[in-house]
Protein backbone atom coordinates (compact mmCIF):
# COMPACT_ATOMS: atom_id res chain seq x y z
CA UNK A 1 0.00 0.00 0.00
CA UNK A 2 1.41 3.24 -0.78
CA UNK A 3 1.51 5.90 1.48
CA UNK A 4 -0.75 8.37 -0.72
CA UNK A 5 -2.35 10.17 3.04
CA UNK A 6 0.53 10.92 4.24
CA UNK A 7 0.77 14.98 4.72
CA UNK A 8 3.48 17.04 3.06
CA UNK A 9 4.10 19.20 6.28
CA UNK A 10 7.46 18.00 7.09
CA UNK A 11 10.71 19.22 6.70
CA UNK A 12 12.39 19.55 2.92
CA UNK A 13 10.62 20.94 -0.15
CA UNK A 14 7.47 19.31 0.47
CA UNK A 15 7.42 21.17 3.54
CA UNK A 16 7.54 24.68 2.38
CA UNK A 17 5.31 23.51 -0.68
CA UNK A 18 2.63 22.48 1.74
CA UNK A 19 2.98 26.29 3.41
CA UNK A 20 2.08 27.53 -0.03
CA UNK A 21 -0.32 25.67 -1.53
CA UNK A 22 -2.92 25.00 1.71
CA UNK A 23 -6.25 24.52 0.71
CA UNK A 24 -7.57 28.38 0.04
CA UNK A 25 -4.35 29.59 -0.75
CA UNK A 26 -1.92 30.64 -2.97
CA UNK A 27 -2.53 31.11 -6.93
CA UNK A 28 -0.46 29.02 -8.89
CA UNK A 29 1.71 31.83 -10.55
CA UNK A 30 2.75 32.36 -6.62
CA UNK A 31 3.56 29.15 -5.69
CA UNK A 32 5.73 29.48 -8.97
CA UNK A 33 7.70 32.77 -7.98
CA UNK A 34 8.16 30.88 -4.55
CA UNK A 35 9.96 27.56 -6.08
CA UNK A 36 12.03 29.98 -8.83
CA UNK A 37 13.13 31.89 -5.55
CA UNK A 38 14.03 28.73 -3.68
CA UNK A 39 15.97 27.41 -6.49
CA UNK A 40 17.93 30.44 -6.86
CA UNK A 41 18.29 31.35 -3.09
CA UNK A 42 19.98 27.14 -3.18
CA UNK A 43 22.52 28.08 -5.65
CA UNK A 44 20.92 28.14 -9.20
CA UNK A 45 22.39 30.16 -11.72
CA UNK A 46 19.09 30.33 -13.60
CA UNK A 47 15.39 28.79 -13.59
CA UNK A 48 14.41 27.17 -16.90
CA UNK A 49 11.20 26.54 -15.92
CA UNK A 50 8.80 25.96 -13.33
CA UNK A 51 5.49 24.07 -13.88
CA UNK A 52 2.53 24.70 -11.77
CA UNK A 53 -0.83 22.66 -12.67
CA UNK A 54 -3.48 22.95 -10.59
CA UNK A 55 -6.11 20.88 -11.15
CA UNK A 56 -7.65 20.48 -14.64
CA UNK A 57 -4.45 22.80 -15.44
CA UNK A 58 -2.33 19.42 -14.37
CA UNK A 59 -3.72 17.53 -17.69
CA UNK A 60 -1.45 20.16 -20.08
CA UNK A 61 1.72 19.02 -19.91
CA UNK A 62 3.15 22.39 -20.83
CA UNK A 63 1.18 24.45 -18.88
CA UNK A 64 2.34 27.73 -17.65
CA UNK A 65 1.76 29.00 -13.84
CA UNK A 66 -0.90 31.28 -13.85
CA UNK A 67 -3.63 33.18 -11.86
CA UNK A 68 -5.86 30.08 -11.12
CA UNK A 69 -6.04 29.67 -6.98
CA UNK A 70 -5.12 26.51 -5.67
CA UNK A 71 -8.46 24.70 -4.04
CA UNK A 72 -9.18 21.95 -1.72
CA UNK A 73 -9.37 18.87 -3.67
CA UNK A 74 -6.59 19.58 -6.75
CA UNK A 75 -4.08 17.42 -8.05
CA UNK A 76 -1.15 20.01 -8.40
CA UNK A 77 1.37 18.77 -11.10
CA UNK A 78 5.04 20.38 -10.36
CA UNK A 79 7.73 20.13 -12.54
CA UNK A 80 11.52 22.41 -12.39
CA UNK A 81 14.33 22.90 -14.34
CA UNK A 82 17.79 25.13 -13.75
CA UNK A 83 20.94 25.16 -13.69
CA UNK A 84 23.66 24.73 -11.01
CA UNK A 85 27.00 24.83 -11.14
CA UNK A 86 27.16 24.19 -14.95
CA UNK A 87 24.50 21.60 -14.77
CA UNK A 88 21.20 20.84 -15.93
CA UNK A 89 18.60 19.79 -12.96
CA UNK A 90 15.19 18.84 -12.69
CA UNK A 91 12.57 17.23 -10.76
CA UNK A 92 8.43 16.43 -11.45
CA UNK A 93 5.92 15.55 -8.64
CA UNK A 94 2.48 15.28 -7.77
CA UNK A 95 0.64 16.24 -4.98
CA UNK A 96 -2.66 16.33 -3.64
CA UNK A 97 -3.96 19.60 -1.48
CA UNK A 98 -6.48 19.42 0.59
CA UNK A 99 -9.12 16.02 0.95
CA UNK A 100 -8.04 13.05 0.18
CA UNK A 101 -7.81 11.97 -3.39
CA UNK A 102 -10.37 9.59 -4.79
CA UNK A 103 -9.20 5.81 -5.60
CA UNK A 104 -8.71 6.58 -9.43
CA UNK A 105 -6.42 9.78 -8.65
CA UNK A 106 -4.38 7.22 -6.50
CA UNK A 107 -4.74 4.66 -9.20
CA UNK A 108 -3.33 7.05 -11.77
CA UNK A 109 -0.22 8.09 -9.67
CA UNK A 110 0.28 4.14 -9.02
CA UNK A 111 0.48 3.47 -12.90
CA UNK A 112 2.75 6.58 -13.74
CA UNK A 113 4.85 5.44 -10.70
CA UNK A 114 5.22 1.80 -12.05
CA UNK A 115 5.87 3.54 -15.43
CA UNK A 116 8.96 5.55 -14.21
CA UNK A 117 10.21 2.44 -11.97
CA UNK A 118 9.59 0.13 -15.90
CA UNK A 119 11.38 2.61 -17.88
CA UNK A 120 14.57 3.11 -15.02
CA UNK A 121 14.27 -0.73 -15.34
CA UNK A 122 15.11 -0.62 -18.96
CA UNK A 123 18.62 1.44 -18.33
CA UNK A 124 20.82 -1.66 -19.21
CA UNK A 125 23.96 -1.16 -21.26
CA UNK A 126 23.66 -1.60 -24.97
CA UNK A 127 20.09 -0.32 -24.54
CA UNK A 128 18.75 2.51 -27.04
CA UNK A 129 16.70 5.70 -25.94
CA UNK A 130 13.75 4.06 -27.70
CA UNK A 131 14.06 1.46 -25.56
CA UNK A 132 13.29 3.23 -22.69
CA UNK A 133 10.30 5.23 -24.00
CA UNK A 134 8.81 1.91 -24.90
CA UNK A 135 9.17 0.98 -21.23
CA UNK A 136 6.59 3.51 -19.45
CA UNK A 137 3.95 3.15 -21.97
CA UNK A 138 3.93 -0.31 -22.06
CA UNK A 139 3.00 0.11 -18.77
CA UNK A 140 0.17 2.87 -19.17
CA UNK A 141 -1.24 1.37 -21.97
CA UNK A 142 -1.64 -1.76 -19.86
CA UNK A 143 -3.50 -0.15 -17.42
CA UNK A 144 -5.98 1.27 -20.01
CA UNK A 145 -4.34 5.07 -19.95
CA UNK A 146 -2.59 4.81 -23.03
CA UNK A 147 -4.22 7.70 -25.15
CA UNK A 148 -3.70 9.96 -22.37
CA UNK A 149 0.24 9.74 -22.05
CA UNK A 150 0.82 12.33 -24.42
CA UNK A 151 4.63 13.68 -23.76
CA UNK A 152 7.50 12.20 -24.49
CA UNK A 153 9.16 9.63 -21.69
CA UNK A 154 12.39 11.98 -21.71
CA UNK A 155 15.64 13.80 -23.18
CA UNK A 156 18.96 14.28 -21.96
CA UNK A 157 20.04 16.86 -19.69
CA UNK A 158 23.27 18.17 -19.18
CA UNK A 159 25.10 21.93 -19.73
CA UNK A 160 21.78 22.80 -20.56
CA UNK A 161 18.23 21.46 -19.41
CA UNK A 162 16.79 20.01 -22.66
CA UNK A 163 19.32 17.95 -25.30
CA UNK A 164 19.43 15.61 -27.58
CA UNK A 165 19.17 12.59 -27.59
CA UNK A 166 15.68 12.31 -26.93
CA UNK A 167 13.93 9.52 -25.14
CA UNK A 168 11.56 8.84 -28.08
CA UNK A 169 10.48 6.24 -30.63
CA UNK A 170 12.89 6.03 -33.52
CA UNK A 171 16.16 7.41 -31.57
CA UNK A 172 18.40 3.97 -32.09
CA UNK A 173 21.48 5.74 -30.11
CA UNK A 174 22.91 3.10 -27.48
CA UNK A 175 23.58 4.72 -24.01
CA UNK A 176 26.94 5.72 -22.97
CA UNK A 177 28.44 5.84 -19.53
CA UNK A 178 28.04 8.76 -17.88
CA UNK A 179 25.02 10.18 -19.61
CA UNK A 180 22.72 11.60 -17.54
CA UNK A 181 18.60 11.92 -18.51
CA UNK A 182 15.10 12.33 -17.51
CA UNK A 183 12.55 9.88 -16.94
CA UNK A 184 9.66 11.60 -16.60
CA UNK A 185 6.26 9.55 -17.45
CA UNK A 186 2.94 11.15 -16.80
CA UNK A 187 -0.79 10.55 -17.88
CA UNK A 188 -2.86 13.96 -18.67
CA UNK A 189 -6.60 13.34 -18.40
CA UNK A 190 -8.23 16.55 -20.48
CA UNK A 191 -10.69 18.83 -18.18
CA UNK A 192 -10.12 16.78 -15.23
CA UNK A 193 -6.50 16.19 -13.87
CA UNK A 194 -2.36 15.18 -14.79
CA UNK A 195 -0.05 13.04 -12.79
CA UNK A 196 3.75 13.36 -13.59
CA UNK A 197 6.69 11.83 -11.67
CA UNK A 198 10.15 12.96 -13.08
CA UNK A 199 13.63 12.24 -12.03
CA UNK A 200 16.95 12.86 -13.30
CA UNK A 201 19.10 9.39 -14.17
CA UNK A 202 22.27 8.76 -14.77
CA UNK A 203 23.89 5.90 -17.07
CA UNK A 204 26.61 3.55 -15.61
CA UNK A 205 28.49 0.62 -17.05
CA UNK A 206 26.05 -1.70 -15.39
CA UNK A 207 22.76 0.43 -15.50
CA UNK A 208 20.93 3.28 -14.17
CA UNK A 209 21.54 5.62 -11.07
CA UNK A 210 18.85 7.86 -9.80
CA UNK A 211 20.02 11.33 -8.70
CA UNK A 212 17.08 12.61 -7.34
CA UNK A 213 15.92 11.49 -3.58
CA UNK A 214 13.24 12.79 -3.26
CA UNK A 215 9.83 10.65 -2.23
CA UNK A 216 7.70 9.25 -5.33
CA UNK A 217 4.64 8.41 -3.44
CA UNK A 218 1.31 10.88 -3.38
CA UNK A 219 1.59 13.17 -0.72
CA UNK A 220 -1.17 15.15 0.89
CA UNK A 221 -0.89 18.92 1.21
CA UNK A 222 -3.74 19.20 4.17
CA UNK A 223 -4.89 22.00 6.53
Amino acid sequence: MTAWAREADSAGPYGLLAEWMRPGGRRESEVAAGIVRLLMESGHSAVAFAVVGSGAHGADPRHEACERGIGSGDMVVLDVAGLKDGYGSNTGRTVRVGSPPSAEERRVHEVVREAQQAAFDAVQPGTACQEIDRAAPRVVEGAGYGEYFTHRTGRRIGAVTHEPPYLVEGEQLPLAPGMCFSIEPGIYLPGRFGVRIGDIVTYTETGGRWLNGSDRELLRVVD
